[in-house]
């Protein structure tokens, strides 16, 4: 496998971002979600939170070298060829992709900016976006909860398509994206 996108298929590059960024989603809604399983004001409950708004920054950062990458690479095409619609389709589903692992982390950085919290970034104190006020705190928060349910249906959605391409469609759309040959 090339390190660079071919006609044909991703390069390792694009693979290790694409299952990176989807290692690091999985990660920061894991965080999030096992953090009920302690009290409110454990030590094991705010490290979870601490490390969901850590991951969520990473993937912030890392999803505008994934951006990039899909600027400058060519995309590798599906054979055959599918319909128009599902080109379409692909490439909303990829829009809100995007828009969602940008969105959420501005949305979480400007909740913990709100709540007048520190930004924890790997032993650094990021900036606040916005002066403390509670109030607009807890409705961004709101906006995040809800937008985060979306995104465990996206993220479904994406991964349907992909097993649906693949045992139904017969198509090469997964196998491009797959680690292996």
């Amino acid at each position: 496998m090339d390190l660079t996108n071919t006609p044909d298929r991703y390069g390792k590059l694009s693979v290790a971002m694409h299952w990176l960024m989807f290692l690091l989603l999985v990660a920061v809604y894991a965080c999030i979600e096992l953090r009920e399983l302690y009290p409110k004001g454990s030590d094991m409950r705010n490290d979870f939170k601490t490390w969901h708004f850590m991951l969520g920054l990473t993937v912030f950062a890392l999803v505008w070298l994934r951006l990039a990458m899909r600027m400058f690479q060519l995309t590798p095409a599906i054979t055959p060829q599918p319909a128009p619609w599902q080109n379409i389709l692909a490439k909303l589903v990829h829009l809100a992709l995007y828009v969602f692992m940008i969105g959420m982390p501005v949305l979480g950085w400007l909740i913990l900016s709100g709540e007048g919290k520190t930004i924890p970034f790997y032993g650094m104190e990021l900036p606040a976006l916005i002066a403390k006020n509670k109030e607009l705190a807890e409705n961004i928060e709101d906006i995040h909860k809800t937008i985060a349910e979306v995104g465990y249906y996206l993220v479904g959605l994406h991964t349907l398509a992909a097993l649906y391409h693949h045992y139904l469609i017969k198509d090469n759309t997964l196998r491009r994206m797959l680690p292996w040959g």
